[in-house]
């Protein structure tokens, strides 16, 4: 009665093998379920990525403004007859932009 349990036994590990370490096991299925999910985030940070440069070529393509602001921040652009005042340091420290308003000094006026 022994041997034919060990044999039993035997046959139900050997059974068992491939469902927990063979090649479609289910410590595999996991990994590649993880795997998966990774890839999913990854395409969607892709796809917001791709959707803002898309976004971006549009303006370039359609109108001057995009052209502009870019020129503006990127290059230090100026237009013609504007005239650029950028204050340095002090109370009324310049803007995000470095364009700020110039503002009279406290006191008198002449």
């Amino acid at each position: 009665m022994r041997v034919v349990t060990y044999i039993l036994l035997s046959l139900l590990l050997l059974l068992q093998y491939p469902l927990w370490l063979g090649k479609g096991s289910w410590l595999k299925v996991w990994d590649m379920g993880q795997q998966v999910k990774a890839q999913k985030q990854t395409n969607e940070q892709t796809l917001k990525r791709n959707a803002a440069l898309d976004a971006e070529v549009r303006d370039l393509k359609r109108g001057t403004d995009a052209i502009e602001e870019r020129a503006r921040s990127e290059l230090g652009m100026v237009k013609q007859g504007e005239v650029f005042f950028q204050v340095v340091g002090g109370e009324g420290a310049a803007t995000a932009s470095g364009v700020a308003a110039a503002t009279p000094p406290k006191g008198k006026i002449k």
